[in-house]
């Protein structure tokens, strides 16, 4: 997002950065027949055909939502949110902040305002927007965000130029790229055991697994890099392995002049349905 060379790597469950070009294929929703074209150069589509659900099965089991092991592949689809460069949380700060939110995912599954000490945002109503649909404040569409398998095992997602609602939503507005949008994603995972979970970019980045605060890269900041092992923090968690457990993330570009995004990891995803919150 901000300065010149910042890099992102978000890892669904990170095993630090692979060099060299990634060539992200594109994501098929299981069943659904709804395969998006637009995939350029590695980089992720767009689906702008309804809002899907699914209850995202355990790994190998059958049900709605199947998973890896009955020829379904993974469906990584969340919401864009497309926000004026004049809202009072954007473009406007440069700072890291890790004071933005609470250690618990809400009981609708959005982040909750903690603010207190934040130096980067304006309060709860403001904030509570970047995630929410507000007509007038913000335009949505959903997302597809594609991991591709390295030959060492992880699973890697990687755009050094993220910038997925370029002539969309409220435009670019004056600018060469539109730099004012927030990412929401939820979706699935059967905890194996020995998992990483690494995501370097900006700015704003948080993730959530079973529901608790597990990596936190708040504010308005060049690209900074965090990661998860599950086995180590599976007691702050919450987690015991051979169980399925929901993983959101959320991410905010709120400033000029870049943006990066890439993940690495090695957990596998289960569900095969967006899930949309």
């Amino acid at each position: 997002m901000l300065a010149a060379g910042e890099h992102v790597i978000l890892t669904c469950m990170r095993s630090f950065f692979v060099g060299g070009a990634v060539i992200a294929l594109l994501a098929m929703a299981c069943g659904s027949g709804v395969e998006d074209s637009s995939f350029r150069s590695g980089r992720q589509g767009t689906f702008d055909d309804g809002k899907g659900a699914g209850d995202g099965g355990v790994l190998g089991s059958g049900g709605d939502g199947g998973a890896i092991g009955n020829g379904c592949e993974p469906n990584l689809t969340g919401t864009l949110r497309d926000f004026h460069d004049s809202h009072p949380d954007f473009e406007k700060f440069d700072a890291t902040d890790h004071n933005i939110v609470t250690s618990t995912l809400g009981s609708d599954s959005k982040p909750v305002y903690n603010g207190a000490g934040s130096t980067t945002t304006t309060g709860k109503a403001n904030f509570d927007q970047w995630y929410r649909d507000v007509a007038g404040v913000n335009v949505s569409s959903q997302f597809a965000l594609t991991l591709t398998k390295q030959p060492n095992g992880v699973s890697t997602f990687d755009d050094q130029a993220f910038f997925p609602l370029d002539g969309k939503g409220f435009g670019n507005e004056g600018r060469p790229h539109n730099f004012h949008f927030t990412y929401e994603l939820h979706t699935e995972f059967r905890y194996q055991g020995g998992e990483v979970f690494t995501f370097t970019g900006d700015d704003d980045v948080f993730v959530y697994i079973n529901d608790k605060l597990a990596l936190d890269l708040g504010g308005v900041h060049v690209a900074q890099t965090a990661s998860i092992d599950l086995d180590a923090k599976a007691t702050q968690l919450g987690i015991v392995k051979g169980n399925t457990y929901a993983m959101a993330i959320f991410q905010a570009e709120r400033h000029t002049t870049e943006s990066h995004f890439r993940i690495d990891t090695s957990i596998a995803f289960t569900n095969c349905n967006p899930i949309i919150k």
